[in-house]
């Protein structure tokens, strides 16, 4: 396999103690978001005076606005949309998509991977596939954590299936897939690998901010339509136990458009540094 597909595995190989360190950090997380749920409830950790959380505090709980962060599904899905889990995807997003392409042409090596020959087309989906995996992986870990959790705790499987939990972790991955094809088809025209790693950064940050505002301030509730945490709701999952297959849908649309924008711009493009 790895004499088949050896740009895939040297993506990965070189980026393994990332890759690694992420994982840990992620199963580290997950596991303290069961442990503080199982311990107090959450409802008294995000009451005061006897009132229930702001209607804002739903973007944190990854929910359109059925699902209180003051719940089991609220609570756990604010671990899988929380800013720390946000930044461990988009590390690994960035990373591998900004070295699918732009990073071979700002350091002058994308002709010396070229010369073997290996057409442009083996290259980006190579790569693509190294950086799905590394997200699969990410994603997984996440959501087995979360899952191992809500089995071993009968008051959180109550509210909480653990069908609920694989159909969050699946929009997460979608949620990954969709950040994906925006910064791989950036990398393909870009010539820096900051400008990948800005892409990510600027749409994560900004999407999320977006959703946010959309949530507290009612005149701007149109926005949150272009933010991809609109659709990412992992609150909503848990607490229907299902994949909520229009969001997932429109999730991996924008990231498949993405990849296929990427290999066309990659086809006509010129590679010189």
């Amino acid at each position: 396999m790895k004499a088949r597909l050896p740009l895939l595995w040297l993506a990965l190989h070189r980026r393994r103690r990332m890759l690694a360190a992420l994982l840990i950090g992620m199963v580290a997380f997950e596991t303290l978001i069961v442990v503080v749920a199982n311990t107090i409830p959450p409802g008294q950790i995000f009451s005061a005076g006897g009132k229930g959380p702001p209607s804002a505090y739903r973007a944190f709980s990854g929910s359109t606005g059925n699902v209180s962060i003051a719940s089991y599904p609220g609570l756990l899905g604010a671990g899988l949309v929380h800013p720390f889990w946000i930044a461990l995807q988009l590390t690994v997003i960035g990373s591998l998509a900004a070295a699918a392409v732009a990073a071979d042409v700002e350091s002058g090596t994308v002709e010396l991977v070229m010369v073997r020959p290996v057409t442009r087309t083996r290259l980006l989906a190579e790569r693509t596939a190294a950086l799905l995996l590394a997200s699969a992986a990410l994603t997984a870990a996440g959501t087995l954590t979360v899952a191992v959790g809500v089995a071993l705790s009968p008051q959180i499987h109550a509210a909480v299936s653990i069908g609920g939990v694989l159909a969050a972790g699946a929009m997460g991955y979608a949620f990954a897939f969709c950040m994906t094809g925006p910064a791989l088809a950036v990398s393909a025209m870009g010539r820096r690998r900051s400008q990948v790693l800005g892409t990510v950064i600027a749409i994560g940050a900004v999407g999320f901010a977006v959703n946010f505002i959309a949530l507290a301030w009612h005149p701007a509730a149109p926005l949150r339509y272009v933010s991809p945490f609109h659709y990412y709701t992992p609150g909503d999952a848990l607490a229907q136990g299902a994949i909520l297959w229009l969001p997932f849908a429109v999730l991996a649309g924008v990231g498949t458009a993405g990849i296929l924008a990427a290999h066309l711009i990659l086809r006509r493009r010129d590679l010189a540094p």
